[in-house]
């Protein structure tokens, strides 16, 4: 029934009895979407002869205020009520009046409210006790709410099955899901027979505590006792799962459910939707919304919107247009959302312009752009490297009535700082009072960064003494930063004065504190202060990390105390901390680095076997271009064959330590092999190890060999510049080996002797028509001239 229809009945039965009666007013106030007139409506009807409000005309009113968030004309409601109505009567009253503010978050209002039942003689039942019980499970107050339980039980208030129900879910949010488990397996005992909504909230506690196999026989034994759920129950299960990620669980769950007659709702496949997207199985996620089409339900905008904005966070921008574009011809206008979502996912993509497209066909369709739309747009301008259209944007928002707050003043003072532009951001930072929006710590911080990177960190300092005369009180961050900074810079002794200003304003140091500070003076080469630090760290409560770890095996390493370091990897798991890639890479690096061949060799075969820790292309590099050193090649050879089979893919480093190692030993021949053969492989080498063959051959006269490798550098592209601008074919075939030659020589990669060789050898008619070795040829066993 519609609300002009109900009043049209009220109006009616009023004519017809010529008597106001309490139902009449009570369908009015129901009826009036405004609340306040609503009360005004009420009031006057006391106005009326012969007329009283009633029980029901005071709860009507109650929870209309109630409802709307009205609170203070809500308790002057119930003040007046308690003095027309008799007091034992009005527990729905309370009731109503506590659902309303724990709703908004009122916690302490509904337990006043509570309270004062007691006071006013009205005697709480059960449902009071569920209702205030219930609110302080929800806002997490789980120890007030054992207590309530505990006086209803000393006043022998008999629980139902709503009370145990909140029992349990309060037991499932303090990960005590195992305790619920129990108290769903007594509640018979206790009177009361379990219920769906009970034996979900246990499965829904063992999930989120990850016993998901007690959870699986739970759900089975609630289905099997034809307890099944309803649509909305369902969903709340569902919702848990969604969002721990456990979406491929939810959808065995609702086969299970389909079966027995529950029809999911629009609301249920919102859920999965949402899941999906954030699970990043985007394809997923497109699959079920075509699926919900094809089922004949019809989708709303929090459907399309959930969809988009899982796209839009995946990179998937393109496609979510497509979307909004199927949402406009399925009759529904998107929101602030759907084109915020858009916009702020091209910016993220670097595509400003696209996101600019997207906003003008927006606005033209009536969409007025907030905070959010401008900082999504001063964010893709300053990634993009253009501070100046940010600027403008910002401006143009001001101009368009964007009230201007610390968010938008911050993100454009981040995008200026991280171009380097700090001294608009200052400007900015200082215009922000001007405009009624005082910095506050951030933006200090955001600047203060700025400076820091940029190597200013005394104008940093002297920035946090501005921020601090100010009323900001800098943060953990603010101190972590200008440490950094120093430590950059090498001013120990500055950073360490920072630290001690931490401790003398009451701030403990963080572990990136120490990390950032230790490794400064590791990379200072101060070993012993770095054990001294590390020492007073722990000393002080401060637990090391992985990183601290690694700092300090690196710090040893540079001292040669390899063995020290290595035996640091017991400590380390003692601590319950894993060593990483880093931890491993620096100590065969260290091994190295003393001659000790062997022990980096058996560390490096120990890391996967007894470590648990994989290869990288990294750690292979350290290793291959160790035994390159020694000019022990069938090493190196043997573990570059077995990089690819582990993994890790060979990069410009490892190619060149190989090929220098190979020129090392004087055995050209097999470089210049390795490096066609790799070449043909798809490859493509520095410039610099092109070079170190070039001069390798050409120091043993193998002009023609020097020469193929230009023309082979040309075939691949591997041209400069200069190359590219000439656009005749055959002035380019003449022209491109000089060009190539002559950028090597400036760049340094090649000798002058080399240069002069080769610049001949590629006006000589005789090397271009000499049969040059090919991969092909070298793999039939073409013997190059030795150069041994």
């Amino acid at each position: 029934m519609s609300r002009d229809t109900l009043l049209l009945l009220v109006v009616v039965d009023f004519e017809m009895n010529r008597a106001l009666l309490p139902k009449h007013v009570a369908a009015v106030v129901k009826a009036q979407k405004d609340p306040l007139k609503a009360l005004e409506m009420f009031n006057s009807a006391k106005k009326e002869s012969g007329f009283k409000h009633t029980l029901l005309t005071y709860k009507c009113m109650v929870q209309k205020l109630g409802h709307h968030g009205e609170f203070e004309e809500m308790e002057k409601v119930l003040s007046e009520m308690r003095e027309y109505v008799n007091n034992a009567l009005l527990e729905g009253a309370y009731i109503e009046a506590m659902k309303h503010y724990g709703r908004k978050g009122k916690v302490q209002e509904a337990v006043d409210t509570f309270e004062r039942m007691d006071f006013y003689s009205c005697d709480p039942s059960v449902h009071s006790y569920n209702s205030i019980m219930n609110i302080l499970v929800e806002f997490g107050y789980h120890d007030q709410a054992h207590k309530v339980y505990m006086r209803m039980r000393d006043r022998r208030v008999e629980s139902d099955v709503y009370t145990y129900t909140v029992r349990i879910k309060s037991f499932c949010r303090t990960s005590r899901p195992h305790a619920a488990l129990r108290l769903l397996r007594n509640m018979p005992e206790l009177g009361c027979d379990s219920n769906p909504v009970a034996y979900c909230t246990v499965v829904a506690g063992l999930y989120d505590f990850g016993d998901h196999e007690d959870a699986r026989v739970l759900f089975d034994e609630m289905l099997a006792r034809c307890l099944c759920p309803d649509v909305v129950t369902f969903n709340k299960l569902v919702h848990v799962l969604c969002k721990k990620g456990i979406v491929s669980e939810s959808e065995k769950l609702l086969g299970k459910v389909l079966k027995r007659g529950v029809c999911p709702n629009l609301f249920t496949f919102n859920i999965f939707v949402q899941g999906l997207c954030r699970e990043g199985a985007l394809d997923g996620a497109v699959r079920l919304l075509d699926s919900v089409l094809r089922e004949g339900l019809s989708l709303d905008v929090v459907t399309y919107n959930i969809l988009i904005c899982g796209l839009c966070r995946n990179s998937w921008v393109v496609e979510a247009e497509d979307y909004l574009r199927k949402m406009v011809n399925d009759g529904l206008e998107p929101d602030g959302f759907t084109y915020n979502s858009i916009i702020d996912g091209y910016c993220k993509k670097g595509m400003v312009q696209c996101a600019n497209r997207v906003l003008k066909d927006a606005i033209f369709k009536g969409f007025k752009p907030d905070e959010f739309t401008y900082c999504s747009l001063i964010n893709g301008f300053c990634r993009d490297g253009d501070p100046d259209q940010a600027m403008a944007v910002f401006k143009d928002g001001l101009r368009k009535g964007l009230r201007p707050s610390i968010v938008v003043y911050n993100t454009l003072i981040k995008g200026l700082s991280q171009q380097g532009l700090i001294l608009p951001a200052l400007q900015l930072m200082n215009e922000m009072a001007e405009n009624g929006c005082q910095p506050n710590i951030w933006t200090y911080n955001l600047v203060i960064n700025g400076l820091c990177k940029m190597g200013c960190v005394s104008d940093a300092n002297h920035l946090v003494d501005d921020a601090i005369a100010k009323g900001c009180v800098p943060d953990m961050f603010t101190y972590n930063t200008l440490i950094d900074g120093y430590c950059k810079q090498m001013k120990l002794e500055s950073a360490t004065v920072v630290v001690n200003r931490m401790w003398s304003l009451g701030m403990t140091p963080d572990v990136i504190t120490y990390n950032t500070l230790l490794n400064g003076l590791c990379k200072a080469g101060k070993s012993e202060e770095v054990m001294e630090i590390f020492k007073a760290m722990e000393e002080k409560g401060c637990a090391p990390n992985i990183v601290t770890y690694n700092i300090i095996i690196e710090s040893l390493c540079k001292t040669k105390k390899v063995i020290e370091a290595v035996d640091l990897l017991g400590e380390i798991k003692s601590k319950g901390l894993k060593s990483d890639v880093v931890s491993f890479g620096t100590l065969i690096s260290g091994f190295c680095k003393i001659g000790d061949l062997d022990s980096a060799y058996r560390l490096f075969r120990r890391m996967e076997k007894q470590y648990d820790v994989c290869h990288t292309t990294a750690t292979y590099n350290i290793i291959i271009s160790a035994f390159s050193e020694q000019l022990n090649m069938n090493m190196a050879m043997k573990l570059f064959s077995k990089m690819k089979g582990n993994g890790c893919d060979p990069d410009n480093y490892t190619y060149r330590v190989v090929i220098d190692g190979f020129c090392k030993i004087g055995n050209i021949s097999q470089g210049f092999k390795f490096l066609l053969e790799n070449i043909e492989k798809g490859f493509i080498p520095s410039l610099t190890t092109f070079g170190r063959v070039l001069n390798c051959l050409c120091a043993k006269d193998k002009v023609p060999e020097a020469v193929s490798i230009i023309h082979c550098m040309i075939r691949k592209g591997i041209v400069p510049n200069t190359v590219n601008t000439i656009f005749e074919a055959d002035k380019k075939v003449v022209a491109a080996p000089k060009i190539l030659v002559e950028d090597l020589l400036k760049k340094g990669h090649i000798t002058y002797h080399t240069y002069e060789l080769l610049y001949d050898g590629i006006r000589d008619k005789k090397i271009l028509k000499k049969r040059l070795p090919t991969v092909t040829s070298l793999h039939r066993g073409t013997r190059l001239p030795a150069v041994d």
